[in-house]
């Protein structure tokens, strides 16, 4: 589809949307803070979910005028955007459809997930801030995959207390060496490795192998 323009909770939002020929899922990314649709972690994770035949939707979830004004870890809002692209490809794909947020946009994506617990079946979390999304963590649905760097310690924490607080489906998969942002070589290829086996698992079959795709 390409570069597109996706209406969401009273604005339109720029999204890069790459659907294969015949996909099995699509996933809709959620970026961090200081981030966009650009991030070439992200595209590069992207990427990789293509080989495997998942659609991809990456949208700058502010506006310029939002994000000039930083409301990046406003998760009521992202998440408002992230539920309105949700359904937006309820109406367009047909194909499941899974999340992969990255820092703050985590929380948005699990939220959204608890607000859309028929339409979400899959949730990838990269580095993310899944403690953010609070109380919902508890109404998540859909099976859950953690990924945080074994050297990004505090975020670590963070994820293992949220993980103790829900009640869907989680794992926990520590990529070794890694810190928050993944730069390590060789770190974001087992990241989307693990979220390429996460997905199809549970977007094409609703059940996963239990197998981690990479080292722990």
């Amino acid at each position: 589809m390409g570069t597109i323009r996706i209406p969401t909770a009273g604005v339109t939002l720029d999204a890069d949307v790459t659907l294969p020929a015949d996909p099995i899922g699509v996933v809709a990314f959620a970026h961090g803070s200081g981030s966009s649709r650009h991030s070439p972690r992200n595209r590069a994770v992207a990427a990789g979910l293509g080989e495997r035949r998942l659609g991809t939707v990456l949208a700058d979830l502010l506006t310029a005028e939002e994000d000039r004004v930083d409301t990046r870890f406003d998760i009521d809002l992202l998440t408002d955007r992230m539920v309105g692209i949700v359904d937006w490809l309820g109406q367009h794909t047909g194909v499941p459809v899974g999340l992969f947020g990255a820092s703050t946009g985590a929380a948005a994506a699990l939220v959204a997930a608890a607000e859309r617990p028929a339409e979400v079946r899959a949730v990838v979390s990269r580095g993310g801030r899944p403690d953010l999304a609070g109380p919902a963590l508890a109404r998540v649905r859909a099976p859950t995959l953690l990924i945080v760097g074994q050297n990004d310690t505090r975020v670590l924490d963070l994820n293992e207390q949220a993980r103790a607080k829900m009640t869907a489906t989680t794992d926990l998969r520590v990529i070794p060496g890694a810190t928050h942002l993944f730069e390590e070589p060789g770190a974001l290829d087992l990241v989307t490795a693990e979220a390429g086996r996460w997905f199809v698992d549970y977007l094409v079959t609703g059940g996963g192998s239990g197998e981690p795709a990479g080292p722990r």
